[in-house]
């Protein structure tokens, strides 16, 4: 294994602002133009209840998160915390859910970018050229990437503020957003907490990226903790105006929720902005998961259980090139042979198991460097293994077989690592 010194560190460019940005950048992505639907379909009303059930998943695996970010502030997030705390395995098994899980949300991002930007006949080739400029985009320097990540949040966020005054002028007299909130059954609550909380998940990019942060075990915590907040306050809003203005039933059959509203209001100059700030949510989401993938991706290369090549950092930008160009063509790859479907349920098992590491994780850590009662990573488990059965049986089966693949990977390469070195 190379010495410290062989691994060269990643500049230390961004504040508490950026932090923030690059959070909300991850969070309020596609999910809150598509997720609601689904969500409504599986619990109507119900899913204020799963908005609340996911953001406090969301708030246990974020303060875990924090705490192990202010005790190790380099990058690759959960992969070093497990290391760290539980043992190797655990680190691996972290991390490669993530980089595989988040490679396929990858795809998945770009594939939603191009289904609102152009026709479907376009689709894959401007999701692949979505993929090429933003991995360009990281390889030109983080702090490029933190300054497209805040114009694209402020778009989403001036799209939305739209979207809430429309909704407000629309909502239809009869409508309450807060009946019949359990009338579904408890397991469609829990179905649509589980499609809710990914929207909640970018705060690990901030985690991931600790490395570039200034003052880490100060601002990844408080830059956690600032996007979250803004974040389920944006969602809880945009819910209660769909609600409000369309029903739960209507809202379970929409394709475009965010347009109806809209094209509901008589503001039908809005609806091309609407367009504009799902595709700037795309962006800044798949941004983002760049970002965050890379980095993990280098931390593991520096350990070996990824190729060691791919822990070289560019001289000039400071960025982990080679992890960034590989993750490029791994993700334009399954654009061409994988549906949007597919790989966001396995990007969902991959999600939830990085999350359930991380709980553990912060529940092993001592006395002297909890932040937070031990009683929430505990909750962060539960809640992590509860959402984890609301996903397709298809989805689980992928992700256990696709987890096998790299396990088999490690142990192999152990195993040849250990011959060697008895041979030598």
């Amino acid at each position: 294994m190379p010495s410290p010194e062989a691994a060269p560190a990643l500049p230390r460019r961004l504040g508490l602002g950026d932090a923030v940005f690059i959070g909300l950048g991850s969070m309020i992505g596609a999910g809150i133009f598509a997720a609601f639907v689904p969500a409504a379909q599986a619990a109507g009303a119900g899913l204020l209840v799963g908005l609340v059930i996911a953001a406090i998943v969301a708030f246990c695996n974020a303060t875990s998160s924090a705490q192990l970010a202010a005790a190790y502030p380099t990058s690759g997030g959960t992969y070093v915390y497990g290391r760290e705390q539980l043992g190797e395995w655990w680190g691996f098994l972290a991390g490669w859910s993530f980089v595989v899980g988040k490679t396929a949300s990858c795809a998945a991002m770009a594939l939603t970018f191009a289904a609102y930007a152009v026709p479907a006949a376009w689709g894959k080739p401007v999701a692949i050229a979505a993929v090429i400029v933003l991995v360009a985009v990281n390889y030109r320097g983080v702090t490029r990437t933190a300054m497209l990540i805040r114009i694209l949040v402020v778009i989403v966020l001036a799209v939305l503020v739209v979207v809430v005054a429309a909704g407000t002028s629309v909502a239809r007299v009869g409508i309450d957003p807060f009946a019949d909130l359990t009338g579904r059954g408890w397991y469609g609550v829990l179905q649509s907490a589980g499609l809710l909380f990914f929207a909640f998940a970018g705060y690990a990019r901030i985690a991931t990226m600790g490395e570039e942060v200034q003052n880490p075990a100060r601002t990844i915590p408080r830059a956690i903790v600032i996007a979250l907040s803004l974040t389920v306050v944006i969602y809880a809003t945009i819910a209660v105006v769909l609600l409000g203005s369309l029903g739960s039933a209507a809202l379970g059959v929409s394709m475009a929720p965010l347009g109806a509203v809209v094209q509901a209001s008589g503001w039908s100059w809005a609806g091309s902005l609407v367009t504009v700030g799902a595709a700037a949510a795309c962006l800044g989401a798949l941004l983002g998961l760049i970002a965050g993938v890379g980095r993990t991706t280098l931390a593991m290369a520096r350990e070996g259980d990824l190729p060691r090549r791919l822990a070289a950092v560019h001289p000039r930008f400071g960025v982990p090139h080679r992890a960034e160009v590989t993750l490029a063509v791994m993700v334009c790859l399954i654009i061409l042979i994988a549906d949007v479907r597919g790989a966001i349920g396995f990007s969902s098992f991959g999600v939830l198991l990085y999350y359930l590491v991380a709980n553990l994780a912060a529940f092993n850590q001592g006395a002297h460097q909890r932040r937070y009662p031990r009683i929430i990573p505990v909750l962060g488990v539960v809640g992590c293994i509860a959402l984890v059965v609301t996903l397709p049986l298809t989805a689980v089966a992928t992700g256990v077989g696709i987890l096998a693949l790299g396990v088999a990977y490690r142990a192999i390469r152990l195993r040849r690592e250990r011959s060697m070195h008895l041979r030598a």
